[in-house]
């Protein structure tokens, strides 16, 4: 009945929000161990319970697709964007644990890189929510997650921070740089999901 009513796909969205959600709060607490606002110690502990949270909602994701005749876009392409989605609270996960074992916190570069990611997030969140709604505009909406300056904001990082002198703390910050530039490319992966279902469904 849930199918034949259009329930299955608020459903769908429901769920899919909630992972994007468990990854805009991982984002936030990214923010905060970067910019020395929180120990890092509490916050993977933290962030072991967002990741939980996470692969719950994917778990839920992955059962209704399983489960449901109709969904608001292509079945392969809501796949993607829920093991996307996954993927980068994974990296955030990742970048915190990270910052624990290379001793950097405080940092203003990965302050900036991270304020873009949070951006990303939120505009993930808008075009996710359209998602149920079928508003002809949710293939620009995807789009605009892709035009992110996450990239252009790590590469500014990245030569600011080897045109200093190199040492092993410069190492340590430059892989954290290069986590967050995996954070954007699973962000534009989940971008192209939606864009992708969005362009199938139009057709």
């Amino acid at each position: 009945m849930r199918n034949l009513t259009g329930r299955s796909d608020h459903d769908l969205t429901e769920v899919l929000l909630s992972q994007v959600q468990a990854v805009a709060a991982g984002s936030a607490l990214a923010l905060s161990v970067a910019a020395g606002e929180e120990a890092v110690a509490g916050a993977r502990r933290r962030m072991t319970d967002l990741e939980h949270d996470g692969d719950e909602h994917r778990r839920r994701a992955v059962d209704l697709l399983s489960r449901s005749f109709t969904t608001p876009i292509d079945r392969e392409d809501l796949f993607r964007l829920s093991r996307s989605i996954d993927d980068v609270l994974d990296n955030l996960r990742d970048f915190v644990r990270e910052c624990d074992l290379l001793g950097v916190s405080s940092d203003d570069l990965l302050v900036d890189v991270l304020g873009a990611v949070a951006a990303a997030i939120a505009s993930l969140e808008d075009a996710v929510r359209m998602l149920g709604s079928g508003r002809a505009e949710m293939p620009t909406a995807a789009l605009s997650v892709r035009k992110n300056d996450i990239r252009q904001r790590y590469q500014t990082a990245m030569a600011d921070l080897l045109s200093g002198e190199l040492t092993t703390y410069t190492l340590r910050r430059r892989e954290l740089l290069r986590r967050l530039d995996v954070v954007g490319l699973r962000l534009g992966e989940a971008a192209d999901a939606l864009a992708d279902g969005a362009v199938k469904r139009s057709h």
